[in-house]
């Protein structure tokens, strides 16, 4: 059987074989200006990047177990980002994926949320903050396994909805999820609203600050040392009180 190869595999074969330390990353975006900025602040900061404008191409590369994350345009030709992502995760591919979009309906970030985005970023973006989400998925502490999160002193069960044996409410539940998934990184507001409300998202900004009370309440009267750390303007972290 003859098999070809794509240019654009031979290149990442290259890349492959001249990088060989630090983060590695499948960029899919369609805009070439805008991934030309994004390339070259990525490559100052020591990021490896294999970039195709395609849909069709980049699902092909990101079926290869060569990626540390996947930076996700959902607007492509030949094949939507969203139609990738549901593609990589039911194949059980877990690349980490972050999803770019010029689109704010809610919608379109609950879509990307249910596929298996672990992050989404509403263009135009600051390209220091894609870096540092980047950084802070790639170094995410290992699950220990399918039914528990551990982070410090934490240890959450993913079946039982239960913190340090403590039974969570489901948005509770939700909400400690998407800190204990990015420790040490910001998570946004906006992003636990859309994680956990959904639809019902608008209007109800208030209701993550109350439930993230609830969980500081939780953490305090089991004498935890990992804390909830409000960010002004920019939202919560979770992070180790040592």
């Amino acid at each position: 059987m003859k098999l070809k190869k794509s240019k654009t595999y031979f290149k990442v074969f290259l890349r492959k074989m001249f990088y060989t330390k630090g983060m590695r990353i499948l960029y899919v975006e369609d805009e070439q200006f805008l991934a030309d900025a994004v390339i070259h602040v990525l490559e100052k900061s020591g990021i490896s990047v294999d970039w195709v404008q395609d849909g069709v191409e980049g699902l092909e590369l990101a079926t290869k177990p060569i990626y540390d994350a996947i930076v996700l345009d959902i607007m492509l030709p030949g094949l939507s980002g969203l139609d990738i992502l549901r593609d990589i995760r039911s194949r059980n591919i877990q690349t980490p994926v972050i999803m770019l979009s010029a689109l704010s309906q809610v919608e379109d970030k609950i879509k990307g949320l249910n596929y298996g985005a672990d992050d989404y970023l509403a263009k135009p973006f600051k390209t220091a903050e894609l870096i540092a989400r980047l950084r802070a998925l790639v170094r995410r502490p290992p699950i220990a396994d399918d039914k528990y999160m551990i982070f410090g002193d934490l240890s959450y069960n993913m079946e039982e909805h239960s913190l340090n044996g403590e039974n969570l409410s489901q948005k509770e539940s939700s909400i400690l999820e998407a800190l204990l998934k990015n420790p040490e990184h910001i998570i946004s507001k906006e992003y636990l609203l859309t994680h956990v409300w959904g639809n019902e998202a608008k209007g109800e900004e208030n209701y993550v600050e109350v439930y993230i009370n609830h969980l500081r309440k939780i953490l305090l009267n089991q004498n935890c040392k990992v804390k909830i750390k409000t960010i002004r303007n920019m939202g919560y972290k979770l992070c180790s009180k040592d």
